[in-house]
């Protein structure tokens, strides 16, 4: 191989790894937004689940109707 197809190479590596990289990154950020989202998610869940558990709120199938039933 001479030095200009070795070179080519070597750039042709660089932004594969490059790309893979940026790629990388980008699903981290992800996982991380996810994470943040879950994290909110089970804290919801879990302020439902003590109402529930304290009847502040009923299932629907215990509501009454409004009065215009």
């Amino acid at each position: 191989m001479t030095d200009a197809e070795l070179h080519k190479r070597l750039i042709a590596i660089e932004m594969a790894l490059d790309n893979q990289q940026k790629a990388l990154d980008d699903l981290s950020d992800v996982v991380v937004k996810q994470g943040k989202i879950i994290d909110t998610l089970t804290a919801q869940n879990a302020l439902l689940k003590s109402m529930l558990s304290q009847d502040i709120v009923k299932p629907q199938s215990e509501e009454t109707p409004p009065p215009h039933y």
